[in-house]
């Protein structure tokens, strides 16, 4: 088994995580650990799937399958980071509206989803994790 392919989603998860905490704790100014997994610059999802396509297309590359499966896999993570999520925010908000002051209420998280610039960062964060990989690893 090739490590490269193990170790780039691993360590682009290890690296993002830290960054995005970093991050939200500054905006919040305090430790943001309730942002943590959810929402937050740059998106870590968007990284994973990013860094593998990129790792995907500097080795195999453009014209292999593998890449063409990884870019379909980006875009289907983004359009969920951005679109699916956010609605689900926007509903968990309305829910939380609706049962304001009933005491069994556990209030739900309402950022769930990524804007365009945190999509942006996870992608380009992603890409260079890859490149980063690549020369690190080789060929393969």
């Amino acid at each position: 088994m090739d490590l490269a392919y193990l170790v780039t989603p691993l360590l682009t998860w290890i690296t993002v995580g830290p960054i995005k905490f970093l991050i939200n704790s500054i905006k919040a100014r305090k430790w943001a650990f309730n942002l943590v997994g959810n929402g937050g610059f740059p998106s870590n999802h968007s990284a994973v799937v990013s860094s593998m396509a990129t790792l995907i297309a500097l080795r195999e590359g453009i014209g292999h399958p593998a890449f063409g499966v990884a870019v379909t896999l980006c875009f289907i993570v983004i359009i969920d980071a951005n679109s699916l999520r956010q609605h689900v925010g926007r509903q968990a908000a309305a829910i939380n509206r609706l049962a304001e002051g009933k005491p069994d209420h556990k209030r739900l998280r309402e950022r769930m989803g990524h804007t365009v610039v945190e999509i942006l960062g996870g992608l380009a964060t992603g890409i260079a994790i890859g490149h980063v990989v690549y020369v690190l690893f080789g060929r393969g």
